[in-house]
């Protein structure tokens, strides 16, 4: 279980200079810039169809974050939600705060109307098996710059 002062919130635009350690520790693909991060994160706070939250400590200490967005698909009828990036600190992880996010990410999913939630990791499969996700297929990506 997390610990119960951890909570999770919407991102606000002022959480931008917490959030941009972790994106950068994040990435593995590709080196994330910081001038792309800033014009890019508030184009995604408090936006339709795309969920940005946060995990923080009592102290305001964001130690983790969460971006999903929703889109419509014919094989599933209707809606479906895919989690982009999930993140908790390196020092917090193990303490219930990935679940956490999830499960807000799962809430907000269904009430958006999705059928179901996807994402592709290579390095947490048996952290979301233990949320029960399944690995259902092979993730292909052909970078274009």
């Amino acid at each position: 279980m997390p610990d119960q002062q951890i909570r999770t919130r919407p991102a606000r635009l002022d959480d931008a200079d917490q959030v941009w350690p972790l994106a950068h520790a994040f990435a593995t693909s590709f080196t994330p810039e910081h001038a792309a991060f800033n014009t890019t994160w508030p184009q995604l706070v408090d936006v339709p169809g795309t969920l940005l939250l946060v995990a923080e400590t009592p102290e305001a200490n964001i130690v983790g974050y969460l971006l999903a967005s929703t889109h419509l698909t014919f094989l599933a009828n209707g809606r479906v939600a895919w989690i982009e990036e999930l993140m908790v600190d390196e020092s917090h992880r193990g303490s219930g705060i990935g679940r956490l996010l999830m499960t807000h990410a799962e809430d907000w999913a269904t009430s958006e109307g999705a059928a179901y939630v996807s994402l592709a990791s290579r390095r947490a499969g048996p952290f979301y098996q233990t949320l029960n996700y399944e690995d259902s297929a092979v993730f292909f990506k052909k970078n274009l710059h």
